[in-house]
C-alpha cells in the first residue's frame, strides 16, 4: 500500500471531509470556476462553485447526507471513480438511504472540474 496517495486522491479526501463538516467554503475552494456538479437530490446539474454551494445549502436544509469514500479507482484518462458509502437521513434522524454509490471525478489544474454519479467499480449497472 503506498504511503502517499496521489494529489487527486488527497483532494478527494479533503472535499468529502469538507462536505461532511458542512464547510462549503473549504469544499468549493477545491473546484474549478466552471465545475459541473450533479443535483443528485433534485435532478439536473449546476455549474460553478457558488451554484454548488447554494445547492448543498438547500439540500442540507431538507436532508442530512453523509458520504464516506471507501475505495478509489484511478482510470486511464485521469479520472478517478470513488466508491462512496452514502447515508442520508431526514432532519429528524431517520435513515432514508444507506447505500454504496459511485462518484466519478475529473480534474483540471489540480482542482475538481466535474463530478458525475455512476455505478460503483465492478458493477455492470444491471440489477
Amino acid at each position: 500500500m503506498p504511503d502517499h496517495p496521489s494529489p487527486e486522491i488527497d483532494l478527494l479526501h479533503a472535499i468529502y471531509a469538507a462536505f461532511n463538516a458542512r464547510d462549503i467554503d473549504a469544499a468549493v475552494a477545491l473546484m474549478t470556476d466552471d465545475v459541473a456538479w450533479p443535483r443528485a437530490f433534485k435532478g439536473g446539474s449546476v455549474l460553478g462553485p457558488q451554484a454548488v454551494g447554494a445547492y448543498w445549502a438547500e439540500q442540507w436544509g431538507e436532508i442530512d447526507p453523509h458520504v464516506e469514500p471507501v475505495a478509489f479507482h484511478p482510470e486511464g484518462d485521469g479520472r478517478i471513480l470513488v466508491d462512496v458509502h452514502m447515508v442520508v437521513r431526514d432532519l429528524a434522524g431517520a435513515v432514508l438511504a444507506d447505500e454504496l454509490v459511485g462518484h466519478r471525478f475529473t480534474f483540471e489544474r489540480g482542482l475538481i472540474r466535474g463530478m458525475e454519479i455512476c455505478p460503483v467499480a465492478g458493477s455492470d449497472g444491471a440489477g
